[in-house]
């Protein structure tokens, strides 16, 4: 390790206790009427996404009736967004929910690890270098977007957008009088204009606190752009120049004094706040606006996380015995493609990862598609083969589908064989745990599969009933089910997999009991939910009675009764709700003396999403998320956002052991909206999950608020150990090794060796220490590194996840971090597509229907010479047909020929020029009526605006030769 970084983390660490993030605040304004990154961000996602959508809506002739504004919430935007589709879907907003709640934290991860960085924050006059940081981000999501990696996408983008937004705060532009974005900041082409120079006077003293005319007169009428000085270790600063401000800004207390930052209310400049962050809005407006253009609107919407359905996600074992299994696999996957193709429905992507023997090294490789067509070519050309030596690498693919599908996932994993990567249990664990991702593996005879027969048979099968095991345990951990049955019943289990296929799927509950014992469990249904269905796996001998809340029995002996059908396969049990609207207390019990387990689920629109959160207090106290497992202290905090209605009120969450009758009440404090602080005093011992129990008065058919519970499915565990990475960045490129410190803390032993373990899920040459000592002498805590070496065959946009875990000396104490890096590319090329107007020709008249005449618009669009070559043209505004081929120019260039035609309704059309990188340009073509009617042949100079490096735009002008040869239009 450096001995920079041995010098600077005990300040970092500092900063995180004291919390003086120098910034708008990071998540959450306590007191007064400040506002946050994440609001700031929040707001920003949400219009232009309502933004997009209405742009589709009008394309495609449909209404779209939802006014844009600061007041939007993400039900509306998601109701209006579907409701132009005429969807009679139920809706989630789950996944749009996480994946604006990922983005701001990501956003707010900044203040923690980048806090002593000056261009992160476009502090000490770094804007050369914000604005590179910048145009590397946006380049980097965008190539993440390109290959549908939308996580990577979303982590770079909440960080790009905090160092976007402070610029607004921690420089002079709402001083100088600017009420737009400062447009050069997303143009890497464009020069950074009127810089104060590094020996230009910029401030004067405040006087006393009063610091509202701190900025020399100079400045203001020359428009010098300067930002504030920051540094919490020392006074130093050049002479006459302006600082951040604050308690903690040791700058500000050499003359000049004072600062000029806007980060709050109460800040230096903190009268100029509410405008700064209202400006910070549009220009992370004006960033999603290029990205959108860049990636289209469909990829810009699975970016921002609005999708209707879930993915369809397959594991797949091909080794030579599971014929049949494929064979079932592919006949399920048909059915839920078939049955739910153009509509709302269907899966928003398929992800199929085969794994077979590990003689042949063969896992992978993970397919991932949106296409229905080409997922089922892929999976009807699995081909079973190998095998023979029993365990097979079914960790090792199941390891690739947790990294790529996104977050709240389900995940099938189809095999009869135990895993010869058991020692990957504990990474799978830590993604799962991550990710909430949930795992239901089905497993046909893997008791005796591929087992000969011999004298041996009995400790045989003991070997296979803890080969079972760890499929067991890794499906409780996710709070899916391990269903066990032969070959012959691989077919009534995989109904199972179609069930969770619909959309808005909710648990409602889930327990168990192991070793097993005769037990009852309650559970509420409200009226929002349908088509209800309990599962229960467990030995044949076990029996169950279904009581309903009106006193309604049914037993496990009858298979059709008055509450629900009962199939059976396997270890499965699965029981249908029978059209029975009967809200309230429900209750089921369960005799039997060995482990079982029981999951009730059902669709409803309603729903929560949950983050373990660390609360900082000092000048800035706000929350961050916190990675891994929460410390066995007694005490834990979760952000719950409730989802899915805007009219509920939570009035329970409770953190329980779903093995037992334990449970823990936390303290509720609403953050606004439909999120909710939720503190508590100690946690139950082994596992648990997140229930949530509240009342919701959006039902008009009912006079009192109905009574609804929901419950996580991912099982959550303490620990003792506190582990925690960072890196000097998250985008690698190809060819170059990125170094990663990460700190191990122990909170019970305090001293000892702990195990590390580095795993990567792209086979990644990786260096990490194999042990890390923590010595009597110092405070409970170690450090190390892990290297992580990209190859130079890396394709940009590819991304991939780190997982650090470490392990007490005692081995039953673990604890973990996820880190997930994009491999980016460097980009040379920020120019965008220019193009050039080969022809208008129309027949438009004003004496004739506008629907009855057509024009039509040519141009010419090419990357520069030293460009990347044009990827697409696409339509952005207008109705008509286009149509594009490409020839070669007279120097060698490739030319895209664009040629645009529609009736004369339309009037203009604008283009969207995408080059290989993302460099984006906007070619506008539109008829005008000239008051004589006459041939004209004419040359014009046309406007054609730009947007470069995947992060810019700029205005150019292109010579145009226009040859009108019909009677124009206005």
């Amino acid at each position: 390790m450096s001995t920079t970084w041995l010098f600077l983390l005990p300040v970092v660490v500092a900063l995180v206790l004291i919390g003086p993030t120098q910034s708008f605040k990071p998540l959450f304004v306590f007191n007064g009427n400040s506002i946050s990154h994440r609001e700031i961000t929040t707001r920003a996602v949400l219009q232009k996404t309502a933004e997009v959508c209405q742009s589709i809506a009008a394309g495609e002739g449909l209404d779209f009736s939802l006014t844009i504004d600061d007041t939007l919430t993400a039900e509306r935007v998601h109701e209006a967004c579907s409701s132009s589709r005429k969807s009679t879907s139920l809706m989630s907003t789950v996944s749009f929910y996480s994946s604006i709640a990922y983005i701001y934290f990501q956003n707010a991860n900044v203040d923690l690890v980048y806090a002593l960085s000056n261009k992160h924050h476009f502090d000490s006059e770094t804007f050369q270098k914000g604005r590179d940081l910048i145009t590397q981000g946006v380049s980097a999501v965008k190539a993440s977007v390109k290959l549908e990696n939308f996580i990577a996408g979303r982590s770079t983008l909440g960080q790009l957008c905090h160092t976007l937004q402070d610029f607004y705060s921690h420089s002079n532009w709402v001083e100088l009088g600017y009420t737009v974005p400062y447009h050069a900041l997303i143009k890497p082409d464009k020069p950074l204009e009127n810089l104060a120079g590094p020996n230009v006077p910029t401030c004067r003293n405040c006087a006393g606190r009063n610091c509202n005319n701190n900025l020399l007169p100079n400045v203001l009428e020359k428009r010098l752009l300067t930002s504030g000085y920051f540094n919490i270790l020392s006074s130093k600063k050049p002479k006459g120049k302006c600082s951040h401000g604050g308690c903690f800004d040791q700058t500000s207390k050499q003359e000049p004094v004072g600062g000029i930052n806007k980060d709050d209310m109460r800040s230096s400049h903190g009268s100029l706040h509410t405008q700064s962050a209202n400006l910070a809005v549009i220009a992370t407006m004006d960033l999603l606006e290029d990205i959108r253009v860049a990636v289209g609107e469909n990829n810009f919407l699975r970016l921002m996380g609005l999708s209707q359905s879930s993915v369809l996600c397959f594991v797949i074992d091909t080794t030579g015995s599971m014929r049949d299994d494929i064979a079932q696999a592919k006949t399920v996957a048909f059915n839920i493609i078939d049955s739910k193709r153009g509509t709302l429905e269907e899966p928003s992507a398929y992800i199929l990862v085969p794994f077979n023997d590990p003689g042949m090294q063969c896992f992978g490789p993970l397919l991932a598609t949106t296409d229905t067509n080409t997922f089922k070519e892929w999976i009807s050309a699995l081909t079973p083969s190998g095998g023979g030596d029993n365990p097979e690498l079914s960790l090792s693919g199941l390891q690739l589908a947790l990294t790529a599908a996104p977050p709240l996932s389900e995940i099938f994993v189809f095999t009869d064989a135990p895993a010869k990567d058991a020692h990957l249990k504990s990474t799978i664990t830590a993604l799962i745990e991550s990710t909430k991702s949930v795992v239901t593996f089905l497993l046909t005879d893997v008791l005796s599969s591929r087992r000969k027969k011999s004298l041996q048979d009995v400790f045989s099968r003991v070997v296979g009933q803890i080969d079972v095991q760890l499929y067991r345990d890794l499906a409780r951990a996710s709070g899916g089910q391990a269903i066990e049955v032969s070959k012959s019943d691989l077919a009534l289990a995989t109904s199972v997999i179609e069930d969770s296929s619909g959309s808005s799927m909710v648990t409602v509950f889930q327990g168990e009991r192991n070793p097993g014992k005769p037990d009852h469990f309650t559970f509420n249904l409200d009226d929002s939910l349908t088509n209800v269905t309990i599962y229960i796996t467990g030995t044949s001998s076990l029996s169950f009675n279904l009581i309903s809340s009106t006193g309604i029995s049914q037993s496990s002996s009858e298979s059709s009764g008055p509450l629900v059908s009962l199939n059976m396969a396997g270890n499965l049990r699965r029981l249908r709700l029978n059209d029975v609207r009967e809200t309230g207390l429900w209750k089921i019990s369960v005799d039997s003396y060995d482990p079982y387990s029981v999951k009730v689920t059902g669709q409803s629109p309603v729903n929560f999403i949950y983050n373990l959160v660390e609360a900082f207090k000092g000048l800035h106290a706000d929350l961050f998320l916190k990675e891994g497992r929460p410390l066995s202290d007694g005490k834990a905090t979760f952000l719950v956002t409730v989802t899915g209605s805007e009219s509920v009120n939570v009035t329970e969450v409770t953190l329980c052991d779903s093995s037992s009758e334990t449970k823990v009440n936390g303290t509720l404090q609403s953050l606004g909206g439909s999120n909710f602080l939720v503190t508590f005093t100690e946690i139950p011992m082994g596992d648990f999950v997140v229930r949530l129990r509240g009342e919701d008065r959006s039902s008009s058919s009912r006079s009192t608020p109905s009574r609804f519970q929901r419950q996580a499915s991912t099982q959550i565990k303490t620990s003792n150990i506190s582990v925690t990475a960072e890196a000097n960045s998250t985008n690698i490129e190809p060819g170059s090794t990125a170094s990663i410190h990460f700190i191990v803390t122990s909170t019970a032993s305090g001293v000892g060796t702990f195990i590390v373990r580095a795993t990567n899920d792209c086979s990644f040459d990786s260096t990490s220490p194999s042990s890390i000592t923590i010595k009597a002498d110092s405070r409970g805590k170690a450090n190390s590194t892990v290297t992580l070496t990209v190859p130079d065959s890396a394709t940009s946009g590819t991304d991939v996840t780190l997982t650090i875990e470490v392990e007490d000396p005692a081995a039953d104490d673990i604890n973990y971090v996820v880190l997930r890096f994009s491999i980016t590319a460097k980009v040379t090329d920020f120019n965008g597509p220019v193009w050039l107007e080969v022809s208008t020709t129309t027949n438009c008249s004003s004496s004739l229907l506008c629907d009855s005449s057509q024009w039509q618009f040519i141009a010419n669009v090419t990357d520069g010479v030293n460009g990347t070559g044009i990827e697409r043209v696409t339509i952005r505004e207008g109705n008509g047909t286009l149509n594009t081929t490409t020839v070669v120019g007279p120097g060698g260039e490739n030319i895209t020929v664009a040629s645009f035609q529609s009736s004369c309704c339309v009037d203009r059309v604008e283009l969207s020029l995408v080059d290989n990188v993302g460099n984006v340009g906007i070619c506008v073509g539109q008829v005008r009526q000239l008051t004589t009617v006459a041939p004209v042949t004419g040359s014009s100079v046309m406007p054609c605006t730009t947007s470069t490096g995947g992060d810019t735009l700029s205005t150019m002008l292109c010579i145009c030769i226009t040859v009108v040869t019909f009677p124009l239009w206005i």
